[in-house]
């Protein structure tokens, strides 16, 4: 209930203040903002060790799920002293302080403003100029759906296989699923972009009936669509062990690749999640244990600068003209030749 009584929560050693702890954020379900404070106790561990460290983007319900929500890069401030930001950028240079999630206190004071989950920077606040994390977003389109993304994971896995990379997939929360491979901090995001722009390109060349890597919408058909862009720089990735704001509270949840035929996304919610972790552990528990080489996917984007002639691919709208790229108009609105 909108009215209830704040109260303090303990933890790391912090006072954090919870107001309307029994405020409903999931009406089909019940879920209270308490509630998803108690849902990332649970799950501790292993969300920090998927975020610890790194800036998020938050995204406020302030209401509860259904209702209006918007997107908060900077800290508000009157923040508490005691917490971590870091400056970050957008693609046009506008520099914010945007939180950084140093404990768990950091989750419970976003959650007492609304925010469900974290949408993740590639980076470690400490290192903006490298990404660590190159992220595989298979994404399905109108007329696909979550069994298509699972065929789409299956060319994915075979195919970092055969380059020698280990990838560590999650679903999205919705549809889809991700597929992270843990880098050493050796590569810029624009070179990270490259190697997921050539994933992408030779997923597409393999499977083209499953998987599409057209930018435009308007070429992609009812295939899965590998976003590369959600590798460009400044851009975040919906987190690990997140919850999504749907009706059911389901959450962006990890898995083993064995588990990919069976995993049941609608089904990873906050109530599930929590005993699913406790028994089978925290399925990329090894993730940072040997940081990888980006050099296999770079390869593959020389042979296809090189060899096949290919242009970079296109870039979103918000950024500006990047060197090699394409023009930025869809196939439809192209100018044609004229006949004269």
């Amino acid at each position: 209930m909108p009215g209830s009584k704040a109260i303090e929560i303990e933890v790391d050693g912090r006072a954090v203040r919870l107001s309307s702890p029994d405020k409903v954020m999931f009406p089909e379900v019940g879920v209270t903002k308490l509630d998803v404070v108690e849902y990332y106790r649970a799950v501790e561990p292993a969300a920090l060790a998927a975020m610890r460290g790194r800036p998020v983007l938050m995204e406020r319900f302030p209401n509860g799920v259904g209702k209006s929500s918007f997107f908060q890069k900077r800290v508000p401030e009157h923040a508490p002293d005691w917490l971590s930001t870091a400056v970050v950028s957008t693609p046009n240079g506008t520099k914010s302080d945007a939180l950084v999630i140093a404990d768990l206190a950091h989750v419970v004071w976003a959650v007492n403003l609304g925010c469900l989950g974290f949408h993740v920077w590639p980076n470690l606040a400490t290192d903006d100029e490298h990404a660590d994390e190159l992220r595989i977003d298979l994404d399905p389109q109108p007329g696909t759906d979550f069994d298509d993304a699972r065929a789409a994971a299956h060319e994915v896995r075979t195919l970092l296989d055969e380059l020698g990379v280990e990838g560590h997939p999650k679903t999205t929360g919705n549809r889809g699923i991700h597929v992270y491979v843990r880098l050493a901090p050796e590569w810029t995001p624009i070179e990270v972009r490259a190697g997921a722009v050539a994933v992408a390109r030779e997923l597409a060349r393999r499977r083209p009936d499953l998987l599409t890597d057209a930018w435009w919408k308007e070429e992609r058909g009812e295939r899965i669509f590998v976003d590369f862009n959600q590798n460009a720089p400044h851009k975040t990735v919906f987190g690990a062990w997140s919850v999504r704001a749907r009706p059911h509270a389901q959450v962006s949840t990890p898995f083993a690749w064995d588990e990919l035929d069976a995993i049941d996304p609608e089904a990873c919610t906050v109530a599930t999640v929590p005993e699913r972790l406790r028994f089978q552990g925290d399925p990329w528990a090894g993730i940072d244990a040997a940081p990888q080489s980006l050099a296999p996917m770079l390869e593959l984007s020389a042979r296809d600068l090189g060899e096949r002639g290919l242009t970079d691919a296109p870039w979103p709208p918000v950024y500006p003209k990047m060197p090699g790229e394409p023009p930025r108009v869809a196939p439809s609105r192209a100018r044609k030749p004229s006949d004269d």
